[in-house]
């Protein structure tokens, strides 16, 4: 959904770009208001459909209705920005967990998902450090009433603790239930005991800057405050990438019109 955030932008671009004259302008429809309006939308055909997912898993229909969804992408991290605008009371949880497990993790994800998630060690350390660092930045930018960090190591250690903490954030009450999920291994991508993650074509710099963000942050706790810069810097990434994406066709039109140019050229 996140590049969906980034297409919908500019729809509302282009259905405001001439003043009056667009109708979204002419109605006096806001971005806000058109991102929120397609995210309500979204909300409400989920939930509508949650017992049609029940039923292909062959779970028991709830008896009462459902007001919430998760999504667990991780490729999300790099779009919060844009999913707060489809869906501004949106709640966040960023589970951090050990880089190395994570690399040994994602370098055996095919044994339980038949396809390879990563290329090798290095594409696996560079994807946590990316939405990682990209998790940290919203942490800032939103602060701890949006963004939750919690230590995958918490859900090990005192599982009760740490799911007590979750449902406080979301705002729902805890039961025991909330439990039995984690009663089987989670995440678990069926590491072999004996596999060692030490590829020596791995770039060692890339190790290193992972290893040390990984160390600093089970020592450093979530920042309180919000930064209106971090979040100015996000919001500028999101317009800028908006722009990209509007202005896409109009250069693939000018390359093939050069293209042809240079066909024609004499030589």
């Amino acid at each position: 959904m996140g590049d969906f955030a980034v297409n919908l932008a500019v729809c509302h671009q282009i259905g405001s770009a001439r003043g009056e004259r667009a109708i979204l302008s002419a109605m006096d429809i806001e971005r806000d208001e058109f991102f929120a309006q397609f995210g309500r939308s979204i909300d409400h055909l989920i939930l509508r459909h949650r017992e049609d997912l029940n039923r292909k898993r062959k779970m028991r229909p709830s008896s009462e209705p459902k007001t919430r969804w998760v999504d667990g992408t991780p490729e999300y991290s790099a779009h919060i920005c844009g999913l707060r605008k489809l869906f501004p009371d949106a709640l966040f949880i960023h589970i951090l967990r050990d880089v190395r497990e994570v690399v040994r993790s994602m370098l055996n994800f095919h044994r339980i998902a038949g396809t390879q998630l990563v290329a090798n060690e290095q594409e696996a350390y560079k994807y946590w450090l990316r939405t990682v660092t990209a998790c940290l930045r919203a942490e800032h930018a939103y602060g701890p009433k949006a963004v939750r960090r919690l230590p995958y190591s918490a859900l090990l250690d005192n599982a009760e603790a740490a799911m007590r903490s979750l449902l406080e954030f979301v705002g729902e009450p805890y039961e025991a239930k909330c439990l039995e999920p984690l009663a089987r291994r989670i995440n678990s991508s069926n590491v072999p005991a004996d596999f060692v993650a030490e590829d020596p074509a791995t770039d060692r710099a890339v190790v290193d800057e992972a290893l040390k963000l990984s160390a600093e942050l089970r020592h450093s706790p979530q920042t309180p405050e919000q930064s209106k810069a971090v979040a100015d810097a996000l919001e500028s990434e999101f317009q800028q990438r908006v722009q990209y994406t509007a202005e896409l066709d109009k250069t693939y039109r000018d390359c093939r019109r050069r293209l042809k140019q240079f066909e024609r050229a004499p030589r």
